[in-house]
């Protein structure tokens, strides 16, 4: 005969297989939670960007941004200060050497040439008035000597019969006297003018000498003035493409204003623009990749420009095909500053997963799970990256963006 269970043991009972089925759910649900923060979430394989691992090459670059420009180009600036009378060419057409691209009002400086002309006729008429000054009085003074002379003969003949006749004591003592003074006043004036002719002659020599300086100095303006003249007619300094032209006839133009601007054709090198931060690792000589589109030119690195603004620094890069076809004035361009190389190291395609160098945490895929590991991140030329460590060749590493998987260790990778 069965007997009816007591209450309390039917109470302990449900509450054992409570706890029973209670520690199985936290269980399962701790074991759920563990194998997520094992395995985590399976994620497709063409939803990530992967890349191998892999033996070869690396240059580390510097990128920068470059712009392309001639290698040769000239301005072509306004010697006076005027207006554009007339322009002969367009911008951006290829012109000659030698040909004519505008014409500048000459006025002022045809008026300034007129003014010299006239003072340098007046130096040569004072020369010629001087030189004819002193012609006259060079013969006005040796008529006088030519008198004097003669004026001196007779009083030497007079002091002679005076000398005569004192011995006879027919003059007197005072009428002898007055014979010798006679002839010592006309030596005198004999050696006076003398004198006079050589000092004429030293005056009116430096009065030409000072009017043919001046003649000089008018003459050298005038020469400046001329050449003022053949530059307003502004000519191109040699063959190319005309890349800059005041073109608007009738503007004002300053003294020393850029007027027109000639750039050599198909011959071009880059001015490359990067933050100082860099400026140490450059160095003249330095192997530079430049590149547009598909398109890779080698170059090197021609000079540092001295000058920091506003935290940039400059440079200029040669090409080895300066010519090269796609190449064009002030084409925008990408350059790659290459400041060191190596060769047989591990590399691996650059991502957003890879963030400059040194220690970082990279999932690297491995029998279909792709778990956290700390790799050592090396050069970096912009389109692969070199692994120091952490990884082995030909595994594959998520390159795309995992920030959404920070905080797991592992994720699995569905093919």
């Amino acid at each position: 005969m069965d007997l009816a269970l007591d209450p309390g043991i039917i109470k302990r009972r449900q509450r054992h297989q409570v706890l029973v089925i209670a520690a199985l759910l936290a269980t399962l649900c701790l074991a759920a939670w563990g194998i997520n923060r094992l395995v985590g979430p399976s994620v497709e394989a063409s939803g990530l960007m992967l890349a191998q691992v892999r033996v070869g090459s690396i240059a580390n670059t510097i990128n920068a941004s470059g712009i392309v420009i001639p290698v040769h180009e000239e301005l072509v600036s306004s010697p006076i200060q005027t207006h554009v009378a007339k322009v002969h060419a367009k911008l951006g057409q290829q012109v000659r050497a030698g040909e004519l691209l505008l014409e500048l009002d000459e006025r002022a400086v045809v008026l300034a040439i007129d003014s010299i002309r006239e003072q340098l006729a007046q130096q040569e008429n004072r020369i010629a008035a001087l030189t004819l000054e002193l012609s006259q009085k060079r013969k006005q003074t040796a008529s006088a000597i030519e008198l004097l002379q003669l004026d001196l003969e007779a009083a030497r003949v007079r002091l002679a019969r005076s000398q005569t006749l004192r011995k006879a004591g027919g003059v007197s003592a005072e009428d002898l006297l007055t014979a010798e003074l006679n002839v010592r006043r006309i030596e005198i004036q004999l050696r006076q003018q003398r004198e006079q002719i050589d000092d004429n002659q030293r005056v009116t020599s430096i009065n030409i000498e000072g009017a043919r300086l001046q003649k000089n100095i008018l003459q050298k303006q005038l020469a400046q003035q001329q050449q003022l003249s053949d530059q307003t007619r502004v000519r191109a300094p040699f063959a190319g493409m005309l890349t800059q032209l005041m073109d608007e006839e009738g503007a004002s133009v300053g003294n020393g204003q850029l007027v027109a601007k000639v750039s050599e054709l198909n011959n071009y090198k880059v001015e490359a623009s990067l933050s100082d931060f860099h400026a140490r690792a450059l160095g003249a000589g330095q192997a530079v990749l430049v590149e547009q589109g598909n398109v890779r030119l080698a170059g090197r690195v021609q000079t540092i420009l001295p000058e920091i603004q506003n935290g940039t620094v400059k440079l200029l890069v040669t090409l080895a095909e300066p010519n090269h076809a796609m190449l064009r004035n002030k084409l925008r361009v990408e350059v790659n500053i290459v400041t060191e190389q190596k060769s047989h190291t591990l590399l691996a395609d650059a991502g957003p997963a890879f963030n400059g160098r040194g220690p970082q945490e990279i999932f690297v895929v491995r029998d279909g799970v792709a778990r956290k590991t700390t790799l050592d991140i090396g050069a970096s030329d912009g389109k692969s990256v070199e692994i120091l460590s952490g990884a082995r060749a030909g595994e594959r590493l998520i390159i795309s963006d995992t920030s959404r998987y920070k905080d797991r260790g592992s994720v699995r990778v569905a093919d």
